[in-house]
């Protein structure tokens, strides 16, 4: 690892940090406010919208100012939207809360793009490692964030909105860090100039639809069962600080393994390691049903964790044979819209299953997305055997 990729890998810690405070703290935020108690993780959803709706705008803005600027902008949104939410705790006003995840939804989908900026500080041959090291900064947030959760919902008379304002404070760290990242020289699109393929072209290929599509499942079980978690447990009779205790080994399973995932997709291939990611959401499931004791959320919310990553760094190491230089801020930007439209679905259905139907059969809906997964590289597989060979 050069220094660019050490601090932008500090900087991946810190967006997680913020990532996993916002779970780990939102959904309790949303059923103490809500008006019922289905809404609760609205502002959950709040912030995946929010990264949704600001895809477009980022892709935009990346294109014409580059990945230093864009980055910062979205840094500076961060801290104001963890003001926002603060004052919307201290006063009780359920929407300002909702209205503030949102907003910080354009810092998420800026922090979406740090993995493929990664790729571009090294050589071709060093992509893959690259891009699993900076996302192994994200361990920084899994020790982090459940603790700042913890550690800052008392800080302030009202619970929770020290927890927003430590948040402000984490995100004018990540500018100081940022500041000192050094990009590859930023050339803007010059007038008349090719912009490569039209998006619906590069859409349709099958290596762009199987890793745009296991990115976003990917993140979409992952969502559905880490998002539910705190309010589950506390169903069950446990506390916050076991609620952050098995989000901080969930964390340790998304993001530790980027010291090696790039080494194992180098040895096994891309696809093989997706399918071990397949497995490990299988037996986080399996984990999951067979009971709701301390240990077993801890246990299920690891491998979670770990497959989540297989499947997420797979999906982003094959995503970038799909697109050409110039195509990369559009083809990024589709991965991501599609990646939080998944969050944002998941994110709902994860406060309404959970608080209406139960644990149960949250876990048994799981399969569904996993399912899709597994059928995705099966096609793949076919699609890559079909192709014809290059001498």
């Amino acid at each position: 690892m050069n220094r660019n990729l050490w601090l932008l890998a500090l900087c991946q810690g810190l967006f997680l940090t913020n990532n996993v405070t916002f779970i780990a703290i939102n959904g309790l935020v949303g059923f103490a406010l809500a008006p019922y108690g289905w809404m609760a993780t609205l502002p959950v959803m709040g912030y995946v919208v929010g990264g949704a709706l600001s895809t477009g705008l980022v892709a935009r803005t990346q294109s014409r100012f580059g990945r230093k600027t864009s980055f910062q902008i979205g840094l500076a949104v961060a801290v104001l939207s963890a003001l926002l939410g603060a004052w919307g705790v201290a006063e009780k006003q359920f929407w300002v809360v909702v209205a503030a995840t949102v907003i910080a939804g354009y810092y998420s989908a800026n922090g979406q793009l740090y993995r493929f900026a990664a790729a571009e500080l090294v050589d071709m041959p060093l992509r893959e490692k690259a891009v699993s090291l900076v996302m192994a900064g994200g361990l920084i947030g899994a020790v982090i964030g459940p603790n700042l959760a913890a550690k800052s919902r008392s800080l302030l008379e009202v619970p929770f909105a020290g927890a927003y304002v430590v948040l402000a404070v984490v995100g004018l760290l990540a500018m100081l860090l940022m500041a000192l990242v050094q990009f590859p020289a930023h050339q803007p699109p010059k007038a008349g100039a090719s912009t490569g393929r039209p998006m619906w072209e590069i859409a349709r290929q099958p290596v762009f639809i199987v890793a745009c599509g296991s990115a976003a499942l990917s993140y979409g079980v992952m969502n559905l069962l880490m998002a539910a978690t705190p309010l589950a447990m506390q169903q069950c009779g446990l506390n916050f600080d076991d609620a952050a205790w098995v989000l901080e080994w969930h964390v340790i399973g998304m993001f530790a393994p980027g010291f090696f995932t790039g080494h194992l997709i180098k040895r096994f291939g891309t696809a093989n390691v997706m399918w071990a990611g397949v497995a490990l959401n299988l037996a986080c499931i399996v984990v999951a049903l067979s009971g709701q004791d301390l240990h077993q959320f801890t246990i299920a919310l690891f491998l979670l964790g770990v497959g989540w990553n297989f499947l997420f760094t797979g999906s982003t190491t094959l995503s970038l044979g799909a697109y050409r230089p110039e195509e990369k801020d559009r083809a990024q930007g589709a991965i991501n819209f599609v990646v939080f439209a998944v969050m944002a679905t998941t994110s709902f259905a994860s406060g309404a299953l959970v608080t209406t139907s139960g644990w149960t059969l949250l876990n048994w809906g799981s399969l569904i997305p996993v399912a899709l997964m597994a059928a995705g590289l099966l096609w793949h597989r076919g699609q890559t055997a079909a192709a014809p060979k290059t001498a």
